[in-house]
């Protein structure tokens, strides 16, 4: 029986890897890329098995806004910081997977969790993803992707922002810059529930995190956006009257 074909919209290294899973199992796939115009390949592939939205974080508000109608329903999402308002904004419900596999160029993926999914599509990847030996799980909540990106987001931030005062890695972090981890992460905690309007468990979240950190513990702790996201927050905190102290004084350091 022939499967329905997948669209994959940005063709970067996270888009190879899915790709890759896509057609290992059997599934015709169409990329979209940044010159192609993506109603135009709507009104030419109608009924895709899913749309697979694979741009940058930078991009997505953008091109959530210009999602073809025949897709709306079909969308899978896999960008960092993601949070639910971020898509309903847009009145959509879309397929999310919250990813715990690094690639970079010339490498293989690196898994340090499986990465776990929610929406009408999460079987689809988890089986995908299998089958080229990366590991993914389906949720059964919202309120668990919820959680799930939150400890994404507190990962990330964290990692990130308080390595721009450490360096080093998540496993050096931990062990000797616990308080300004800690620190961090209490910031960036406080700035997800003013973002979702919910209230988490902060050790709960802690742990979740230091699940990822064992999962690979070399990993460094500054990536090239660090900088970016560390002002990102920042903006946001602005933007709902929040005193975020040890991120401005990270801020303060490094002007």
């Amino acid at each position: 029986m022939t499967k329905q074909p997948i669209i994959i919209v940005g063709m970067g290294e996270m888009a190879g890897v899915f790709a890759r899973g896509f057609l290992r199992s059997g599934y015709p796939v169409y990329p979209v890329t940044r010159d192609m115009d993506m109603q135009q390949q709507a009104d030419s592939i109608e009924s895709p098995e899913l749309v697979l939205i694979a741009v940058a974080e930078k991009d997505i508000q953008a091109v959530l806004k210009s999602i073809p109608e025949q897709w709306k329903d079909k969308l899978v999402l896999l960008q960092n910081e993601l949070l639910p308002n971020d898509w309903q904004q847009h009145q959509l419900t879309p397929t999310v997977i919250s990813v715990w596999f690094e690639k970079k160029k010339g490498q293989d993926a690196k898994v340090l969790i499986p990465s776990p999914a929610y929406g009408t599509k999460a079987d689809i990847l988890v089986n995908a993803l299998a089958s080229i030996d990366i590991a993914a799980r389906a949720l059964s909540s919202e309120a668990e992707l919820l959680f799930e990106l939150v400890v994404k987001n507190v990962y990330i931030l964290t990692t990130n922002i308080a390595g721009l005062k450490t360096g080093g890695t998540v496993s050096e972090l931990w062990s000797k810059h616990q308080d300004v981890a800690r620190n961090v992460a209490a910031e960036i905690i406080l700035l997800q529930e003013k973002l979702t309007g919910e209230n988490f468990d902060s050790e709960k979240l802690i742990e979740a995190m230091l699940v990822a950190f064992n999962g690979d513990p070399d990993h460094g702790c500054m990536g090239r956006s660090a900088p970016a996201r560390l002002e990102r927050a920042l903006m946001l905190a602005k933007q709902h009257h929040l005193n975020l102290a040890t991120l401005e004084e990270i801020a303060g350091e490094k002007k």
